[in-house]
């Protein structure tokens, strides 16, 4: 605590704005980290069954592509995939939960992921092609909610340090000098009253 505060009235009123102020800021701040907890929490459960979905889905199109490999021959397969027909590119936007900027994936695709004749081919590779096409969009989902949790519980930390040192130093210390200037100037008002006395009675007798 500050013992040099000067224990004034004028000190006292602008101490008690303060800690008004603080104590505004702390109930701000500690619903802003309840709403990042409970959005945290929403997408965490939406995190794991579409993490489990994506990982099914891959472990399948690696299987179909393993049997692909296995039913083609070498040079068919390089063939087949060495020109590429389907352009793919990202599009980023951003969005605010609780005043955090976060990313939203848009893929805009064009042309076919299939480039290649069917003569020399195997269905299993068709298959394998179609399935990635279509896990892709998963993935996307996946990376932007996980870089999402990401923003978030970066964000939720800061917020409860920030809650801490309102609730544990700032808060505390206000109170104190408030309590100090307080009993200044009831001391100061006792010694007024104390010498008020004493001039009272000089002038009785």
């Amino acid at each position: 605590m500050q013992t040099n505060i000067n224990a004034t009235r004028m000190q006292l009123l602008l101490l008690r704005r303060r800690i008004a102020l603080a104590q505004r800021g702390h109930r701000l701040l500690s619903e802003k980290r309840d709403e990042i907890s409970r959005q945290l929490i929403q997408i965490s459960k939406q995190l794991g069954s579409l993490r489990k979905e994506v990982e099914k889905e891959l472990v399948e199109t690696s299987r179909r592509f393993v049997m692909a490999r296995a039913s083609m021959e070498p040079e068919n397969i390089k063939s087949a995939m060495e020109v590429p027909t389907k352009k793919f590119s990202l599009a980023i936007s951003f969005a605010s939960i609780m005043n955090v900027r976060v990313p939203k994936f848009a893929k805009e695709i064009e042309g076919e992921i299939i480039s290649y004749g069917y003569s020399t081919t195997s269905g299993e590779l068709d298959i394998a092609l179609k399935g990635l096409e279509k896990v892709f969009d998963r993935l996307l989902e996946l990376a932007e909610k996980e870089k999402q949790a990401q923003l978030l519980a970066d964000e939720l930390q800061k917020t409860r340090r920030r809650v801490n040192v309102l609730e544990h130093v700032v808060i505390p210390e206000l109170q104190q000098m408030i309590r100090f200037i307080y009993d200044k100037l009831a001391e100061a008002e006792r010694d007024n009253i104390s010498r008020l006395m004493k001039i009272a009675d000089l002038i009785r007798a």
